[in-house]
């Protein structure tokens, strides 16, 4: 088989054997044979709630196997295809399976995602949070840069931003601001953005052209709906109102409408100001706040169960260091997965898919995993 119809097979089983561990695949097929028998008992619509949820696992599970065998066949069929026109030397044929491998590669690798995206909260909506951190107006405009770099990704895949809450910098950039991001599987594709941002480059505010390190954190939770309960005593929160900035106009700089909650015992702040009034501003603060309980405790889920086979010197989950090195040639380098690219103009969102498919992989594997730049 000729090199590069090869290079698509080697990549295709790759995404295979990535699908079987992570659906862990006799486990998957006994769970779809249970599902499928408790959807044939009549008393399942006695609970319409615990019906829908097995009726959505059940059809996860199904599509998942589903689309695993379909490409384990495509692949064994495309590739005697290739062997039998390579012996009887039919180039054309040859030709055509192997432009069939490659679309039936890049289909494994989508199928792989999904199949990746499989948590309790991954197709739901979205927050992503971005805070400048030390640094003045450098950090300032790399957050500022990190905003447009999400809108532009999230608007790319279909998805609804609304800005809900912003802080400008006082020459560039921004010091902070809250994105909701609506979109199946929104919080799946994003969630592996949290963490610290470090961007290392010529600062065009220095005058001396002198390297400058900027740093950023991205923080990403879930939007959950009221069937998710999520526990917590008013006493424990400090609720403040200000006034909100921005361009101005009536009643947003001159009555208290902005408003912000902190929960004492575990430190998170939240803030809304994007609504002229008070009241929907905080009821969008207290969605906030659900959201981030509900995702640390999903965060304190996955570390205990990973907690036997995570390494002393990998980086915690939800704290990794992406770091981005602009340099003349647009070099990108995620420290995380070792993923390098070449970024297109001033912000990076072309090659925000390779880093999001690198890092969802990495999170099932535990090893680095390299993958094709995004033109």
């Amino acid at each position: 088989m000729r090199a590069e119809a090869q290079a698509h097979v080697d990549k295709i089983k790759a995404a295979l054997a990535l699908l079987r561990r992570f659906l862990d695949w006799d486990r998957a097929l006994r769970r779809l044979d249970e599902l499928n028998a408790r959807v044939e008992d009549p008393t399942l619509w006695n609970d319409a709630k615990a019906a829908q949820d097995v009726m959505r696992e059940r059809r996860r599970l199904e599509e998942a196997i589903s689309a695993t065998r379909a490409i384990e066949t495509e692949l064994n069929d495309t590739a005697e295809l290739i062997e039998m026109a390579e012996a009887e030397g039919d180039e054309e044929m040859a030709s055509d399976g192997t432009a069939a491998l490659g679309a039936l590669a890049a289909r494994a690798e989508i199928d792989k995602v999904k199949a990746l995206l499989s948590g309790e909260a991954d197709p739901n909506d979205t927050y992503v949070e971005i805070n400048s951190g030390a640094g003045g107006t450098e950090s300032n405009d790399w957050a500022g840069m990190l905003l447009r770099m999400y809108t532009r990704w999230a608007e790319r895949h279909g998805m609804k931003v609304e800005l809900i809450d912003y802080h400008a910098g006082e020459q560039a950039g921004i010091k902070s601001a809250t994105l909701l991001i609506k979109g199946e599987n929104a919080y799946g594709y994003a969630k592996t953005e949290s963490g610290v941002h470090r961007l290392v480059r010529i600062s065009p505010y220095d005058s001396a052209a002198r390297r400058h390190t900027s740093f950023s954190s991205v923080w990403v939770y879930p939007v959950i709906d009221d069937d998710i309960n999520v526990e917590y005593n008013e006493s424990d929160l400090r609720i403040d109102t200000y006034r909100a900035s921005g361009a101005g106009g009536q009643h947003i700089n001159t009555t208290d409408s902005a408003v912000r909650i902190t929960h004492i015992p575990t430190g998170i702040v939240v803030q809304c100001q994007n609504q002229r009034s008070q009241h929907k501003n905080k009821a969008e603060a207290y969605n906030q706040l659900r959201a981030r309980l509900y995702e640390r405790e999903l965060q304190i889920r996955e570390t205990a169960a990973n907690a036997e086979n995570a390494s002393k010197t990998d980086i915690g989950w939800g704290h990794q260091i992406r770091s981005y090195v602009l340099q003349p040639y647009q070099l990108v380098k995620d420290l995380r997965t070792g993923v390098t690219s070449t970024a297109p103009g001033d912000v990076l969102d072309g090659d925000l898919d390779a880093f999001m498919a690198a890092a969802l992989s990495q999170r099932v594997t535990g090893e680095t995993v390299e993958v094709e730049d995004v033109d």
